[in-house]
């Protein structure tokens, strides 16, 4: 595992093919022109770290302008991979515990959208449900709602708590989810209030 990008050599490099199969007119970058693999590590590493631009482009040997480009460009890139791969509330097994829990991802104070604005957190951002198994491994995550939409509400829109138990052996019940207290009141196991 590279610390850097907090996932192997190989995934990397799985990652690199399935962006070039997409796009295989991708530029170069930098006088020393980076290449695929560094251009995915740069970005990966920045989304990972939120490092400044100039220690990325320092440690990657080009210019802080080519690390912005090359952020810039491949960013999107990576997103459009790895969108086959985050789960819906259809992959889901329906007999499997989950622990839920709900996030504000922050994002600057738009005057003109003060839907953003989080008044539990005081700031604006994107509120996102994120749910994991027992062992800790990520089982889904939500499309983004406005920041002032409580974790309860946003839950019951994307449809977690009605997953169909289609595969629950006769006469069982779906198991309940663990939350926090913010999710009270939906047949969670969460802690008294």
């Amino acid at each position: 595992m590279n610390s850097s990008t907090r996932i192997t050599r190989g995934e990397v490099v799985d990652l690199c093919e399935t962006i070039f199969a997409e796009n295989p007119d991708l530029p170069a970058f930098g006088a020393r022109a980076l290449g695929l693999y560094l251009c995915v590590r740069l970005t990966l590493t920045y989304l990972r770290h939120n490092l400044p631009q100039e220690l990325l482009a320092e440690l990657y040997g080009v210019s802080q302008a080519t690390a912005s480009r090359v952020i810039t460009a491949y960013t999107p890139l990576i997103a459009q991979a790895l969108e086959i791969s985050v789960p819906t509330v259809e992959d889901l097994d329906p007999t499997v515990q989950l622990i839920v829990d709900g996030t504000l991802l922050q994002c600057w104070s738009w005057a003109e959208h003060p839907e953003l604005y989080s008044g539990k957190h005081r700031t604006t951002g994107l509120n996102v449900q994120v749910a994991c198994t027992l062992t800790g491994h990520l089982a889904w995550v939500s499309d983004p709602h406005d920041g002032r939409v409580h974790d309860t509400e946003a839950l019951r829109r994307r449809g977690l708590l009605d997953v169909p138990p289609a595969d629950l052996p006769e006469g069982a019940s779906p198991p309940r989810h663990i939350g926090d207290k913010g999710y009270i009141g939906l047949g969670m196991i969460t802690p008294k209030k």
